[in-house]
């Protein structure tokens, strides 16, 4: 598309944009992100379209345009984007384009109903990176360049994609071109936050025209007669607004005023009349009929079809044509079907002039939109106790949620708060905005939920649901003791059934989580009574049973009775229905601590099996946001346990690229921050680690929920790396302090006595050996080969030699027979050592390279060549 006038003074943003293309179809095919900023009418649509022509020939061109009245309407401009290149495919070949991500994106799309359980709204913005991928390399070899006009007008679900969409352009040959107001854009963003910015990225504000375009524009349409004092005026009115020039000199032609200087003082009257009233006037001077088409096209927005614009004006198709005519002799509207307005300006004006009651009665009754469509003529309605609009709203709510727009869901739910609603309805009103911000505003969730559960109206099963999601609150927000208070609290009040049962184990869940508590061993033995005796027979026991499995194996208990349990929590190895990755009823976490229960017992096939079908789970439900990061954390422990100390590195990367999308200081960044720098240690890579500790904060103040493993024993041990062993006392002597009163004796989680033990090994190697040695009893009393055999390598430093070599050769025995391969190599390491055997030591640096640990592997390297050496 041509712009309708000459562009002026535009050089340098044509010459950036030539060589943005350019470069997007040379060999390398270099993408990038573009952005024109500028005021209203300052010439960005125009110089969009000059850019669409010079690229047409050259690149495949979707565009979309951001618009005051749909800025509520979820995926609006991805839809404008996406939606004429899908049209060119039939419905089985959208589904194939698709893929795995057709049931997650394609409602977002508005091209399927929404099936299975709520989307994430990550996971819905990476199906459509899938889709525009697909579609690019699907419809010709040329390079894809987007253009998005008027993006402060776009949606946040679709500002929310390009943010993250435009921050990976590096992989892909598209070019991202978008105008948009600099301050209307910063105020939206200040809502949702700024997107990520390409290193690609160019930014060129548009500046006003200088008096001498502004003149060359103004003879161009008028003539060259036209005087300096005339033209100097024309500037002086607009501000050299290339938009408001435009209109003031057309009016001088309807007008038929002379281009001279004793006319420059009817210019500023003239002027008024483009903008706000008094546009709207000059609207209401071409008859009523003509008023009411605009204002049905300025209800539908874009893509204006003048068929359904008659409808809801109430006209036949003929008064449509007549309006149509009138409106576009009057530069209100151009093209024929769909419409579109002249200018943004001018649909802001239209729209702003309708009586809301009339825009929201014919989105809903005539224009047949359906309440999400429509709650963006909702939202804006005066509250008037229109109960009929409370439930309007709470279904918007509810489709919008079904798409990935939890965003738009918690408009649509504090708008009708505000009308008000019954107060029958208010609590549940309130639960439903509780469950809409749960995963992007905690804080707020907290408060909604304690609302709805102070005032009458919830039923039983939701007041149940209400206190368990708004412990999940609470530990996103921090505060694992307001969690499992709050479910004391409801407990306290729930009749003996199901939903007391559910009580009860969230409240054994967020008690045992919290890194501090007041009588850990007093919940553990309630616990065991409560579980042990359970044999799994409905998702309540198995609930029970798997917190009772994982407490056991933080307090290091019979790794036999644990596995035991865990088998009693599962059905045929795997999750329950009810108890999966992705219901939820239960959540994520009970599966969860079943996996860690493995993966701490030796039990690592298991555990890998159970974060592999995590993965796929969250995959396939497009929650790609912390959870999917969670999940790769979790591969990542097992890797680490395995002494595959390279895939764990990868694993626990991707958990921390995947996590810094979502946010900062998540949970799941502390976990995968902790495994990090544990895996990078065991690698011998120190100066890395201390690099992930510092990124993420890692050290004191905790999170008050635990941290996977125990966060300051992972601290302690790099500490002991670097050389700061003072420091490292400090912290593994806080962490025993912590663990012990609690009755938490699992070494291989919580390896702080083994450490400890060994800082001290010089200053103080009585306390040391006794450390030492109460942890042998307690790798003894768990029983698996990994604890055994990492406390008897302990051991032996403080043992006489010929004790020590025996103890280290029983160390490598247990050590060769669990999973635990890097132990392994430790274990050999010090044995080949301490019996001065180059065998042993060429076993250990084989053993070590494998794992990765390049570290280990020099130092058997270096103890073989010396021992040949001397020999």
């Amino acid at each position: 598309m041509k712009p309708s006038r000459p562009l002026y003074e535009r050089e340098p943003e044509l010459a950036a944009a030539t060589q943005a293309v350019d470069a997007l179809c040379g060999a390398q095919a270099v993408g990038g992100l573009l952005i024109f900023s500028g005021e209203a009418g300052i010439g960005k649509t125009a110089l969009l379209a000059e850019i669409q022509t010079i690229a047409a020939d050259r690149c495949t061109v979707w565009s979309a345009r951001g618009g005051e009245t749909v800025t509520s309407v979820p995926f609006h401009v991805v839809r404008q984007l996406l939606q004429p290149a899908l049209d060119r495919f039939p419905p089985d070949e959208v589904r194939a384009l698709f893929g795995s991500w057709y049931e997650i994106a394609a409602p977002a799309l508005g091209l399927a109903e929404p099936s299975g359980p709520q989307p994430d709204p990550q996971g819905v913005r990476d199906g459509l990176d899938f889709v525009v991928a697909r579609l690019a390399s699907r419809l010709s070899h040329r390079p894809l360049l987007l253009i998005i006009d008027d993006a402060h007008w776009a949606d946040g679900e679709s500002l929310a994609w390009l943010a993250s969409f435009t921050a990976r352009l590096g992989e892909l040959p598209v070019l991202v071109v978008q105008a948009h107001r600099p301050e209307e854009l910063a105020a939206r963003q200040k809502e949702s936050g700024p997107g990520s910015a390409h290193p690609s990225q160019v930014r060129v504000a548009l500046r006003a025209l200088t008096p001498d375009a502004t003149a060359e524009l103004v003879r161009a349409a008028l003539g060259e007669h036209a005087d300096d004092p005339f033209c100097r005026e024309v500037w002086a009115v607009t501000g050299g607004n290339p938009y408001e020039a435009v209109e003031l000199v057309a009016k001088v032609q309807d007008r038929e005023l002379a281009p001279l200087e004793e006319s420059a003082g009817l210019l500023r009257e003239l002027g008024a009349s483009a903008r706000g009233s008094g546009l709207v006037a000059r609207l209401e001077r071409l008859g009523t009929n003509a008023n009411r088409f605009a204002w049905a096209a300025a209800v539908l927005g874009t893509d204006i079809s003048q068929d359904l614009a008659a409808t809801l004006a109430g006209m036949s198709s003929a008064e449509a044509a007549d309006c149509t005519a009138r409106l576009r002799e009057a530069r209100i509207v151009t093209g024929f079907d769909p419409l579109e307005f002249v200018h943004p300006l001018i649909a802001s004006a239209v729209y702003r002039s309708i009586p809301p009651a009339t825009r929201t009665a014919w989105a809903i009754t005539r224009a047949g939109l359906g309440p999400a469509a429509a709650s963006r003529h909702l939202l804006e309605v005066h509250p008037d106790d229109d109960q009929e609009l409370v439930e309007q709203l709470r279904e918007a709510a509810k489709q919008h949620l079904a798409v990935g727009a939890p965003e738009a869901a918690r408009r649509c739910l504090e708008r009708a708060l505000q009308e008000p609603p019954r107060q029958r309805v208010k609590a549940t009103l309130l639960y439903e905005l509780g469950c809409a911000t749960l995963l992007s505003s905690p804080a707020t969730t907290v408060q909604h939920l304690r609302d709805a559960l102070e005032m009458p109206g919830l039923d039983v099963d939701q007041r149940v649901d209400a206190t368990y999601r708004l412990a999940a609150a609470h530990s996103h927000n921090n505060q694992l003791k307001e969690a499992a208070s709050a479910l004391a609290a409801e407990a306290a009040r729930t009749a003996p059934g199901p939903g007391l049962m559910r009580l009860q184990a969230a409240h054994f869940l967020w008690e045992g989580m919290q890194a501090g508590e007041e009588d850990g061993p007093g919940r553990s033995g309630r616990l065991a009574r409560n579980a042990d005796h359970l044999q799994g027979r409905d998702n309540a026991e198995r609930a029970l049973l798997t917190l009772r499995a994982f407490d056991a194996m933080l307090r290091g208990e019979n790794s036999q009775l644990i596995v035991d349990l865990c088998e009693r929590a599962l059905v045929d190895g795997h999750p329950a229905r009810g108890l999966g990755w992705t219901d939820s009823e239960w959540g994520f976490e009970l599966p969860t601590l079943v996996g860690i229960t493995y993966a701490f017992t030796d039990q690592l096939d298991r555990a890998e099996q159970l974060f592999g079908e995590a993965v796929r789970a969250f995959e396939i439900s497009g929650w790609s946001g912390a959870h999917l990061a969670f999940a790769h954390t979790l591969l990542g422990l097992v890797h680490r346990r395995r002494g595959r100390l390279a895939e764990a590195e990868g694993f626990l990367r991707e958990g921390l690229r995947l996590a810094d999308r979502v946010g900062s200081g998540l949970p799941v960044h502390w976990d995968a921050a902790c495994l990090l720098i544990d895996t990078l240690v065991a690698r011998g890579r120190v100066t890395e680690a201390r690099e992930i500790a510092d990124r993420y904060a890692f050290g004191a103040p905790y999170p008050s929920a635990m941290v996977l493993p125990d966060g300051p024993c992972v601290r302690g041990r790099l500490l002991l790396a670097e050389g700061r062993t003072k420091e490292a006392v400090v912290e593994l002597e806080a962490a025993g302090q912590a663990l012990e009163p609690r009755g938490r004796f699992n070494g291989v989680w919580a390896p702080w006595a083994g450490d400890l033990a060994r800082a001290l090994a010089e200053d103080d190697p009585a306390r040391a050996a006794q450390l030492a040695a109460t942890a042998r009893v307690h790798a003894e009393r768990f029983g698996t080969d990994t604890a055994i055999g990492e406390a008897l390598r302990c051991v032996a430093l403080f043992a006489a030699p010929e004790d020590a070599t025996h103890l280290l050769a029983e160390s490598v025995r247990h050590l060769e027979a669990s999973p635990s391969a890097y132990e392994h190599a430790l274990a050999l390491v010090d044995y080949g050592i301490a019996i001065r055997s180059p065998r042993e030591l060429a076993r250990a640096h084989k053993l070590a390279t494998a794992c990765g640990a390049e570290s280990l592997a020099n130092r058997a390297h270096q103890a073989r060549a010396s021992i040949r050496s001397s020999e």
